[in-house]
């Protein structure tokens, strides 16, 4: 008998969203952003230069050629203003692309190369890029609305607005370079990332509610099979709204065959139906997303994986540093003893009548274990502070779960008290070291 999950969603009785494959391109991309901010600025100068041209004809309308005069001089003098601006634009620009590239290298060096994607996915950098490459385009056009002729009959514009607008983009650059400065150093200092990390991993586990145990022989015979006929790559998300609809529209339970974060190439079988008849495949089309990378979206164990690349990291002989892998230690533990009683192993979708429509599996608590300390437990021989931690871990561990859930980390304790005792000769150390300390050695 397998742990079944039921899942209806948030509070609201909704289901979880699929994971729109165009918005993540554009949230993996940086064109996005500063194309849309030029685009935006093109209508902004163009609505600011009308009322500028507007302004002037409404003067000269009026005869009013004294304030046409005094509006040439302000242009005149906000002209240097925007002349400097243009230049010291493109020098900023370079700033924050160098800085973003500092940033993302030594993520990737230190930390592990699945946490970039905090820093390619960060708002704040593509606001800051969109905005300084707006401002700088805003001020070439400013440049190119200036009036040769000064003669206050004549003039047809004086960038009124647009000088106005364009101190506005350079006070709104300034502002937003700071927070991306705090925002860099921020995300460059691993207690930080790692609280990245564990966010969104407990939201992925807060969209699987708990439920009652389901026998999986209930399913009935398989009817056919769904084989995957796109690109190759990770599976990252199932429309679980669209797949119920379809399995209850022609009374069938789906199964999804591999779990999300799975690499699944053209042929392999994504979906097993199990009923009478199959629905028609051209119902089940674009139902799995697929990419390049494992996303959070769905996926139960990228957190974990992510905090032990860390871990591990921290372990090499290039890096050692112990301290930032019981940092992650930490975190793991946290994340298992928030998942320690919950029903695991597979996910079941209903219907509004509460038929099963949809059984999608996902990592069981020994799965989730050995995720998060097997290859941490096989790197921490040599480190007494990593292995005083993990023993720490497992016993609070092994306080919060259920009883039938004990004997993986039983398993895992014992394996690591067998490896110190064979690594470390002198029996003082290896006492030392099998010590369960919270805080390594505190």
């Amino acid at each position: 008998m397998s742990d079944w999950m039921v899942t209806r969603g948030p509070a609201t009785g909704r289901r979880p969203r699929a994971l729109s494959p165009l918005r993540e391109h554009l949230r993996d991309t940086f064109w996005f952003a500063p194309a849309a901010g030029m685009v935006c600025v093109l209508l902004v100068w163009a609505v600011a230069s009308e009322i500028d041209t507007r302004i002037v004809a409404a003067l000269q309308d009026e005869h009013d050629y004294d304030t046409v005069e005094e509006l040439l001089r302000f242009a005149d003098d906000a002209r240097t203003v925007v002349t400097t601006v243009s230049s010291a634009m493109m020098t900023f620009i370079g700033v924050v692309f160098s800085i973003s590239l500092v940033a993302v290298q030594m993520a990737s060096g230190q930390f592990s190369p699945r946490v970039v994607r905090i820093f390619v996915r960060s708002r704040i950098t593509k606001a800051t890029f969109a905005v300084f490459l707006a401002t700088f385009v805003l001020t070439l056009l400013v440049l190119t609305s200036y009036d040769s002729d000064q003669d206050p009959r004549l003039v047809t514009s004086v960038p009124l607005v647009q000088s106005v607008v364009t101190l506005a983009m350079v006070g709104l650059s300034l502002l937003l370079f700071v927070m991306y400065v705090n925002s860099t150093l921020r995300l460059m200092r691993i207690s930080h990332v790692i609280d990245r990390i564990v966010g969104e991993a407990f939201r992925v586990a807060a969209i699987m509610p708990a439920g009652a145990p389901e026998d999986e022989g209930a399913l009935g015979p398989v009817a056919a099979w769904i084989a995957h006929d796109g690109r190759a790559g990770v599976l990252r998300d199932v429309d679980i709204a669209r797949l119920v609809r379809v399995a209850r529209q022609h009374d069938v339970v789906l199964r999804l065959v591999p779990r999300i974060g799975d690499f699944v190439v053209p042929g392999t079988p994504v979906l097993a139906v199990h009923g009478r008849t199959a629905p028609p495949r051209r119902a089940l089309r674009y139902t799995a997303s697929v990419g390049v990378e494992r996303t959070f979206h769905q996926d139960l164990g990228f957190g974990l994986r992510q905090l032990s690349d860390i871990a591990l990291k921290a372990l090499s002989p290039a890096i050692n540093d112990p301290t930032t892998a019981v940092q992650a230690l930490d975190r793991i533990v946290q994340f298992l003893a928030a998942v320690s009683r919950r029903p695991l192993d597979a996910s079941v979708h209903r219907d509004r009548r509460g038929a099963v429509r949809l059984v999608q599996p996902v990592p069981g608590w020994t799965d989730l274990v050995d995720l998060g300390f097997t290859e941490i437990r096989g790197c921490a021989v040599g480190n007494p502070q990593v292995t005083r931690r993990l023993l720490a871990g497992l016993d609070d561990l092994a306080l919060l779960a259920p009883e039938e859930r004990r004997q993986p980390l039983l398993r895992h304790r014992a394996l690591l008290a067998q490896a110190v005792e064979r690594h470390i000769p002198a029996p003082a150390d290896r006492a030392f070291a099998l010590r369960p300390d919270r805080q390594g050695i505190g």
